[in-house]
């Protein structure tokens, strides 16, 4: 009875170890416990590089891999034809120098959407539309000291951002991915997909695609 191996690689793997193994980028089902601890040990890349590298791979360098172990696997491919193996170097944590870019970021953010809700809020002439909403509520001129147009505008504003992100401190509001978190994601696909198609270009002359 022949030996089955189903295989389903990622396209991204990312990896601490110079040593790449199959489990490491690949997902693996047999029902033969043997060939799936086998097969899972094999070592697909080994990373030469004294530094952070992307490296693109093919699935056929896998299956020939497979065949040197055992002859008698087949192989089922589920998944990803060509891979990418981002391999980061193990680091010490650093929490200082963690929290040092939080909060930068936090303050590059935060000023960043401060000076676009005014410049918005300015080209939309909110300062006019509240005097308009004034006059046709309350039949008088919008005065400054009237402040619950603005409070109520400033409050509707940080919950609208909060619903829509979907995301505060440790909770959600729901299980859907955020809005940040599905661009990380398409950021990420990308990178691989880009990766790959850079591999496989064999011209050499100028791309300007």
């Amino acid at each position: 009875m022949g030996k089955t191996l189903y295989l389903k690689l990622n396209k991204l793997s990312a990896v601490h170890k110079r040593d790449v193994f199959l489990r490491d980028v690949a997902s693996l089902y047999s029902d033969d416990q043997a060939v799936l601890a086998k097969c899972g040990a094999i070592k697909v890349k080994t990373i030469h590089e004294d530094r952070d590298c992307r490296c693109v791979e093919n699935v056929l360098d896998i299956l020939r891999k497979i065949s040197e172990a055992d002859s008698a696997v087949q192989v089922t491919n589920l998944g990803e034809t060509d891979y990418v193996i981002d391999y980061q170097r193990p680091r010490p944590p650093h929490l200082l120098w963690q929290w040092i870019k939080t909060v930068g970021v936090c303050i590059v953010c935060f000023c960043g959407a401060a000076f676009a809700i005014m410049t918005f809020n300015n080209d939309a002439s909110v300062t006019e539309v509240f005097q308009d909403i004034c006059r046709m509520a309350l039949g008088q001129e919008w005065q400054r000291h009237v402040w619950v147009l603005e409070l109520s505008y400033s409050v509707g504003l940080a919950v609208g951002i909060l619903v829509f992100f979907n995301h505060f401190a440790v909770w959600k509001l729901n299980t859907d991915p955020t809005p940040l978190e599905v661009e990380m994601r398409l950021y990420e696909d990308n990178i691989a997909k880009t990766l790959i198609q850079n591999d496989g270009r064999k011209e050499s002359g100028v791309d300007i695609t």
